[in-house]
C-alpha cells in the first residue's frame, strides 16, 4: 500500500512540473466567408426545403430563410454536421446578430473555411442615385420571404435542382440589396437606425412635408422607403388576392392610409404601444 501512494505521489509531483495541455482543436475559432450569396437558414434541413416538394410560402409560415448572405460576409463556425447527406455549418455572423432559438446554418459548399486573422466584409455605402436606382429596377419583382438578391440565386441549382431561387426580395430586403448590405437585415433593428424624424402629432400631409429620400417609414414588421417627394417603395407579401411584390405608392395617400391603422411616433414603443405605431428614421447622410 505505501509503495503504491509513493507511486501516485511521485506522479503528482511530475504532472505539476510539466507545461499546461493546450486548448483542444475544438476550441479554437473557426471561420468562413461566403464565396457567392449564400441563404442562411433557421434548420439545417436544407434538403428538404430546397427539393422542390416544399412551396417556401411566407404566407403559410413556411419561413426557413432569415436572410441571404451577400459575397464576402464572415461567419463564425459553431458545429460542422451533415444533413441528408448535405455538409452543414452552425454560425453566427455580424452581418445578422439576432437572437435565434434554433440557430443559423449555412451550405458548406457556398462557403470557404478561413483561419485567423479574418476580416469582417467590407461596406460601401452607395450614393444617392445607385440606391434609388437600385430600388426602381426591383419593381415588379416577387415578394420573397428572406430574399435580398432581387435577381435570385441561380447557384442553388448546382446542389438542388428543384430548388426555388429566391428570385425576389422581402421589405428589409428591399433596402438591404439597394444599399449594397450597408443597413440592418430586419425591420425590428430599422425602428433605431440611423436618427428620428418628429412626426408624432402629425398629419399625413405634414409628415410628407418633413420626409427625404430613402427615409424609413418603419415598424417592427414592414419597412417603407422613400424614394421621392411623390412616392415610397416597398415590398408586400399579398397573401390574399395573389402574390406580393414590390410596387410603388403615392406617399401621401400611403400616409393617410397607413394612419388609419397606426400612428406616428417619435421612437419606437414597447409593450402593446407597438402594435399601433410607427417611426419615420433618417439613415441616409445623417
Amino acid at each position: 500500500m505505501k509503495a503504491i501512494l509513493f507511486v501516485l505521489l511521485l506522479v503528482a509531483c511530475v504532472m505539476a512540473f510539466l507545461p499546461a495541455a493546450s486548448p483542444a482543436a475544438d476550441s479554437v475559432p473557426r471561420y468562413a466567408v461566403a464565396t457567392v450569396a449564400t441563404p442562411v437558414l433557421n434548420t439545417p434541413d436544407f434538403k428538404k426545403y430546397f427539393s422542390g416538394s416544399i412551396a417556401l410560402d411566407p404566407c403559410k409560415g413556411v419561413r426557413p430563410i432569415e436572410f441571404v448572405a451577400l459575397p464576402g460576409t464572415l461567419f463564425r463556425v459553431q458545429a460542422e454536421l451533415e444533413k441528408d447527406g448535405v455538409p452543414v455549418y452552425r454560425v453566427t455572423t455580424n452581418d445578422y446578430p439576432y437572437p435565434s432559438t434554433t440557430g443559423y446554418f449555412v451550405d458548406a459548399r457556398f462557403v470557404k473555411l478561413m483561419a485567423p486573422p479574418v476580416a469582417e466584409r467590407p461596406r460601401r455605402l452607395p450614393g444617392l442615385d445607385e440606391i434609388r436606382q437600385r430600388l426602381v429596377a426591383t419593381l415588379g419583382k416577387p415578394y420573397v420571404w428572406g430574399g435580398n438578391v432581387k435577381d435570385g440565386l441561380p447557384q442553388l441549382l448546382k446542389y438542388y435542382p428543384q430548388a426555388d431561387t429566391l428570385s425576389g426580395v422581402d421589405c428589409s430586403g428591399l433596402l438591404y440589396q439597394a444599399a449594397d448590405g450597408f443597413t440592418p437585415r430586419n425591420t425590428s433593428a430599422l425602428t433605431s437606425f440611423g436618427k428620428p424624424v418628429a412626426v408624432a402629432g402629425l398629419s399625413a400631409e405634414q409628415i410628407a412635408e418633413q420626409l427625404q429620400p430613402l427615409d424609413l417609414i418603419v415598424w417592427k414588421g414592414h419597412v417603407m422607403i422613400v424614394l421621392d417627394k411623390d412616392s415610397f417603395i416597398e415590398s408586400t407579401m399579398g397573401c390574399e388576392g395573389g402574390g406580393g411584390s414590390v410596387h410603388l405608392t403615392p406617399l401621401r395617400s400611403g400616409l393617410r392610409h397607413l394612419m388609419k391603422r397606426r400612428q406616428p411616433a417619435d421612437a419606437f414603443p414597447k409593450g402593446a404601444a407597438a402594435a399601433k405605431a410607427f417611426v419615420v428614421r433618417r439613415w441616409f447622410g445623417r
